[in-house]
């Protein structure tokens, strides 16, 4: 997941995750490490933080992913990751 330290919309990914049975996982802070925003925006299109990887599949912010849950699709996707 690429997020900054101060993101609400991280931290309430997070929270999702972890409350979905997540143990790890792995951040990468762009507002620590500038450069990570340029690789972020290469892989994902976007500019803005979270963006969310289950695996190697991209699933988009907190908002895609709070949808992924209420549509049912979040759990099969994490049990496949």
């Amino acid at each position: 997941m690429y997020a900054t330290g101060y993101c609400p919309y991280c931290m309430r990914a997070e929270q999702l995750l972890r409350a979905k049975g997540v143990a790890e996982i792995e951040k990468f802070r762009v507002d620590l490490d500038p450069p990570l925003k340029d690789e972020m925006i290469a892989r994902t299109g976007r500019r803005t933080v979270p963006q969310i990887f289950i695996g190697d599949t991209h699933v988009g912010g907190f908002d895609d992913i709070a949808e992924l849950d209420r549509r049912g699709e979040l759990d099969s996707l994490l049990a496949g990751s």
